[in-house]
């Protein structure tokens, strides 16, 4: 916007803020009253927002909670009918004169044969999967079974837990999984303990029924949890024989070898954080699985990934008589989707009732603002000459900001290459101690053995070896040389520099990892005849990043030739040359090449490299006035990667060609 003349400035008024006071002072207590009724609005809108949602959110998570427990005393029931309708058999069968004679006199083969054969009648009429008698030592007197493997199978698994327990107890069973549910009695006379009777009841079929009714009703989970905390049946299938909560190593040892569980346990669920559950419903986070019923769900996370949650609404209800607690797990999607329609309805009506009240301060407001529209113009001129003046001064101000940014923006790419170069070095810093701690070791034995031959009289060997530690002084001195050069932060002033001093610079930084490699390296003999006019630490930081690239490219080569070469470039009439770098790698792809300059983009592995070498190597070479370049070599020409650029041909002194 173009700021008003100065002509203008006369046909205003000296003071033209003075004359409408009074519509000064009626114009902020309108706006005040609309912004009020606005906020009003925003504000009525939100509380129906929020009023509405609490309402609906609490009404229908009472409900589900309702709903849920009366499922929950259900599931309770079920199970504690299927487990009362066996109680009474052991302390029945304890009486029986069958059993009975088989605890007195338990070599008899007779009445074995009748306890054998009273076990498996029992069996089949009950429903049990298994009952067997032992005697004090826990050995297996009789079976229902035909053969008494099956129950020496449980007494080696779970004998320290028979002998120990006089109550009821769950255990996995040992082939498929399962739950069983154990019901022991013991038997003794005059106090003397004789055996115990062992019944085996497999709760797969009622398990199967809650897998079935879980599969059908998404929005609903069980689980059971023993007194161990460990969930031993579950409509969910993924979620059986996991830790309720998390155990030290020793408590997860003492269960595992507790023989009750069927293979190692798996992760806490974690459901319910550090303080349980109780005994109100509350919303928990669950892991949820996409697909409980593929074999693969029931397969634990691998490790280092977690698991992903979801929010159900979690009840319980503890069987005091077992030492169980039952879970209810209901899914509150459908009562957070009711409560949202409700907090939009809520939002509808409180904005209703705002944007009536601001329709009937409008309309009381137009009356008022068809009479200050004159004066309205002449406070809007006022006012837009203000603005200019300000936007002006703003515009100045953000102009000087932007010039700070650019110069910042201009630093930090200067420290970006110097960082990139000290990232290099780092890169061979182990490579380069290796390289001076092999001369500083031959240095040492040198000394001592000059020190020898000097007491020995043998000056002539001594000078031998003086002019063996000068020339290692002198390669150390090379080395440690090319270094604080490399390592200089470069100024941007370019004079002439010799392509082979760059190129053999460039070389002796990276001569451990050639020689490491085994790597064939070529330098073309015209090299020694080309001058260029450019930066040399900053040419050697380039060759630095070409020939490490390299190098990483032929990891996996059979023949490692990295080859180094020079030509002129036809358009320039011989004022610049091209130098090439190429080597016998595998290559790239073809549709990774437009890539190959963006930052950050890399083919190596993670950690091995940020991206960014390539990016400044190109934007070295545009300050000097060149591109770089990249193509695929053909397999004819051996394969592998070329990367060209040109440079400006000058004389040894420094004079153009």
């Amino acid at each position: 916007m173009t700021p008003p003349s100065n002509n203008s400035a006369p046909s205003l008024p000296e003071t033209p803020l003075a004359a409408p006071t009074g519509l000064l002072q009626r114009l902020p207590q309108s706006l005040l009253r609309t912004r009020f009724l606005v906020y009003l609005t925003l504000l009525l809108t939100l509380a129906g927002m929020a009023l509405g949602q609490r309402m609906s959110e609490r009404t229908s998570m009472q409900q589900l909670a309702a709903v849920a427990a009366e499922r929950l005393e259900l599931y309770a029931g079920s199970l504690e009918a299927e487990l009362a309708r066996h109680a009474y058999l052991p302390s029945l069968m304890a009486i029986d004169a069958d059993l009975q004679a088989l605890l007195v006199s338990p070599e008899d083969t007779t009445v074995r044969l009748r306890a054998d054969r009273k076990l498996a009648g029992i069996k089949v009429r009950s429903g049990l999967s298994l009952s067997f008698v032992t005697d004090a030592e826990g050995r297996v007197l009789a079976s229902s079974e035909p053969q008494t493997a099956a129950a020496e199978a449980v007494v080696r698994r779970l004998g320290a837990h028979l002998r120990s327990s006089h109550a009821h107890f769950f255990a996995a069973n040992e082939h498929n999984g399962s739950t069983d549910y154990f019901l022991l009695h013991n038997i003794s006379r005059a106090g003397r303990p004789l055996g115990q009777i062992v019944l085996r009841l497999n709760l797969a079929p009622l398990e199967a029924t809650w897998v079935d009714q879980g599969l059908r009703s998404q929005g609903e989970k069980l689980l059971v949890v023993d007194d161990k905390e460990v969930v031993i049946m579950s409509s969910v299938p993924a979620w059986k024989y996991r830790l309720l909560s998390e155990l030290s190593a020793a408590e997860r040892d003492e269960l595992q070898t507790s023989g009750r569980y069927a293979g190692p346990l798996r992760g806490a669920l974690n459901l319910f954080g550090d303080d349980g559950l109780h005994d109100e419903a509350r919303v928990v986070n669950v892991p949820m699985l996409q697909n409980p019923a593929a074999p693969e769900a029931s397969s634990p996370p691998p490790e280092g990934k977690a698991e992903s949650t979801q929010k159900l609404l979690a009840q319980q209800r503890a069987l005091l008589p077992l030492a169980l607690r039952l879970v209810t797990l209901s899914d509150p999607a459908e009562v957070w989707r009711q409560a949202r329609y409700a907090a939009w309805g809520g939002a509808a009506v409180g904005a209703l009732i705002g944007l009536l009240a601001l329709y009937l301060a409008s309309r009381r407001r137009a009356h008022d603002q068809l009479l200050q529209a004159s004066e309205a113009l002449r406070l809007a001129h006022a006012q837009l000459e203000a603005q200019v003046a300000e936007r002006t001064q703003e515009l100045s101000q953000t102009n000087q900001e932007l010039k700070r940014q650019i110069a910042q923006r201009l630093q930090a790419e200067d420290e970006l290459m110097q960082a990139a170069k000290l990232a290099v070095l780092g890169q061979m810093s182990a490579g380069i101690a290796h390289e001076v701690n092999q001369p500083l070791t031959a240095l040492r034995a040198l000394s001592r053995n000059s020190l020898l031959l000097l007491e020995k009289g043998r000056t002539d060997s001594v000078g031998n070896n003086l002019r063996t530690i000068d020339e290692m002084v002198e390669r150390m001195t090379g080395i440690t040389r090319q270094l604080k050069s490399f390592a200089r932060k470069a100024e941007l002033v370019q004079a002439p520099v010799s392509l082979a001093s760059a190129v053999r610079g460039a070389k002796l930084l990276l001569e451990h990892r050639l020689q490491a490699e085994q790597v064939d390296f070529v330098l073309s003999p015209e090299l020694d005849q080309v001058w260029v006019r450019c930066e040399p630490n900053r040419l050697e930081q380039v060759l630095v990043n070409l020939f490490a690239n390299a190098v990483d490219a032929m990891k996996d080569a059979p023949h490692k030739r990295l080859a180094v070469s020079s030509a002129a470039l036809p358009e320039s009439d011989g004022r610049r040359v091209l130098l090439r770098v190429s080597d016998s790698g595998a290559g790239m792809a073809a549709d990774l090449l437009p890539r190959l300059f963006e930052p950050f983009f890399t083919t190596k592995p993670a950690g091995q490299g940020l991206g960014l070498g390539l990016v400044i190597s190109s934007k070295i070479i545009h300050e000097f006035g060149g591109s770089l370049r990249a193509h695929v070599r053909p397999a004819d020409q051996g394969g592998g990667m070329c990367f060209e650029f040109d440079l400006e041909v000058c004389t040894r002194d420094g004079i153009n060609v």
